[in-house]
């Protein structure tokens, strides 16, 4: 097994604790921090950790299957108790990430490394991923041209290589494996069906955005006034992808209120020049808001790449390192950030009774 380096650091998510009674189930909180250990370890593809010796016998009888006893009131409480906690715990947090595809999961992924970066992705789908549980055309497989290929390697995601490309032999393959590292981690929160109707702006300054549920949100013209939520951040990433019925929004509401000129809208298909400047224009576009991803293309009127991922994802961890710098923390923007070759490490939680549970980073 490889050896472990080891450092210790305190979680800053500030659990409530009115929660805690045992009328609503098994305590959420600790008596002592979160602590990481940090792996070596590089994550293994997929087809690596397949077994060539086909099914094993599982646990337990297949024929003769019980399983223990539960009430449904437990089941309602359990979720609703850490669906309401983690909407306190996140209702003032670091990072808002608005948009859940492809560009909004790298950024997410990239930022959560500091385990002290508290990240909020609000994502209006049931099902995040964006675009990208397809190719092109409802094809399965994904094109990722080089060099965005290091970032697969890192989260462990195989391909076909090619000289200038690489290619996933299905963009699930992609999208499920980043979002299970990235929601292992216990300083992200994924809010789905959710939708950032409004962004909070205070005195020139992005400064948090305001949530409602994705259905009441659609249906706004059908019912009397359904009034919305709010999060507050130090910074908001707006990753809602290209012109649509939920795609630009941030840029859009930018324009109506008078904080950007204009959005002239994506122009048209070149795959050669959109990539490059779909990284190079990915910035802080207004103080508070970074853009990241497709919706960088409806602000500038830069060409869409169509059916090639890698702007995507170094588009995404540009966005985190500008984050990190509006945060003040070290980041590879400015060169503060330490450069490696190593892959990112895995998180092991240790509990409060020092057992060890890893979540892949």
């Amino acid at each position: 097994m490889a050896s472990m380096a080891s450092a210790t650091v305190t979680s800053t998510l500030n659990k409530p604790t009115f929660l805690d009674s045992p009328l609503f189930g098994t305590s959420l909180t600790t008596t002592k921090p979160l602590t990481f250990s940090f792996s070596t370890t590089k994550p293994k593809p997929a087809a690596i950790l397949a077994s060539a010796l086909g099914p094993s016998r599982p646990p337990y009888d297949l024929n003769a299957v019980t399983f223990e006893p539960i009430r449904e009131s437990i089941v309602a409480r359990e979720m609703t108790r850490r669906y309401m906690t983690d909407m306190i715990t996140f209702a003032d947090t670091d990072v808002v990430i608005i948009g859940a595809g492809s560009a909004g999961l790298s950024c997410a992924y990239e930022l959560s490394k500091n385990p002290n970066v508290n990240i909020a992705i609000i994502e209006q789908s049931v099902s995040p991923g964006g675009g990208a549980w397809l190719g092109g055309q409802l094809f399965s497989a994904m094109v990722v041209r080089k060099p965005a290929h290091k970032f697969l390697d890192e989260i462990g995601v195989d391909y076909d290589e090619q000289d200038t490309y690489v290619v996933i032999k299905h963009a699930a393959l992609f999208t499920s494996t980043i979002m299970a590292r990235l929601l292992a981690r216990p300083n992200v929160k994924l809010f789905n069906a959710v939708a950032a109707e409004d962004l909070i702006v205070k005195s020139g300054r992005v400064a948090g955005v305001v949530t409602n549920w994705a259905l009441v949100s659609m249906n706004h013209n059908t019912q009397s006034c359904m009034d919305p939520n709010v999060m507050e951040a130090k910074v908001v990433v707006s990753s809602c992808g290209h012109d649509g019925p939920f795609g630009a929004t941030g840029v859009k509401r930018l324009k109506d209120i008078g904080m950007v000129d204009d959005v002239p809208g994506m122009k048209a298909l070149d795959m050669n020049s959109a990539e490059d400047a779909i990284v190079r224009l990915t910035r802080e576009v207004v103080p508070g808001m970074i853009v990241t991803g497709m919706e960088v293309a409806e602000i500038d009127g830069a060409p869409r790449m169509g059916p090639t991922f890698g702007a995507m994802m170094i588009s995404g961890q540009k966005a985190a390192h500008l984050a990190l710098k509006s945060l003040g923390l070290p980041n590879a923007i400015d060169g503060s950030a330490t450069v490696t070759e190593t892959p990112q490490p895995d998180f092991t939680i240790a509990s409060a009774d020092q057992s060890r549970q890893t979540a892949d980073a």
